[in-house]
């Protein structure tokens, strides 16, 4: 079973409650939108799941990240992968995302591989947008985090 973990930055102002998400890189997601955006994640193996869950933000932003981690109940993507996810207020300036790369072969099977940017961008979305914009497994995240939010 794969396993994912990552954060699920929000911040507060005066529209609401806004979460960051970041929009997958590479080639096939360029014209992709509704349904692709995602918390920033990764695979882990052995380590801590919430040292993971930092260490892939940080990879996919270029921001450390620190603050009262609030954890979510871990959710199943359409593949089988299980995420699990944290909470946590931050303020993040998505002008200044700066992401990892990956190396894939591109166009397929020409043999020439390409580096891409695991991230190529991340916006602030208000939880309804971001409804609309998020991978639908991971739409309770982002329910799960308003209901616990309420009670703060």
């Amino acid at each position: 079973m794969k396993k994912s973990a990552g954060i699920l930055m929000y911040k507060r102002v005066a529209g609401g409650l806004f979460v960051l998400l970041a929009h997958p890189g590479g080639p096939l997601w360029a014209r992709k939108d509704a349904g692709v955006w995602t918390i920033p994640k990764g695979e882990f193996e052995k380590e801590d799941a919430l040292e993971a869950a930092r260490r892939e933000f940080e990879e996919e932003t270029g921001s450390a990240v620190n603050g009262d981690f609030i954890a979510l109940a871990p959710i199943t993507q359409k593949s089988g992968k299980v995420v699990y996810a944290w909470a946590v207020e931050g303020d993040l300036d998505p002008r200044k995302v700066r992401s990892n790369l990956f190396e894939m072969e591109w166009p397929p099977r020409s043999g020439r591989k390409q580096s891409f940017s695991e991230v190529d961008r991340a916006e602030w979305f208000s939880i309804p947008e971001a409804m609309e914009k998020i991978n639908p497994a991971q739409r309770p995240l982002l329910l799960e985090l308003e209901q616990k939010l309420a009670g703060r």
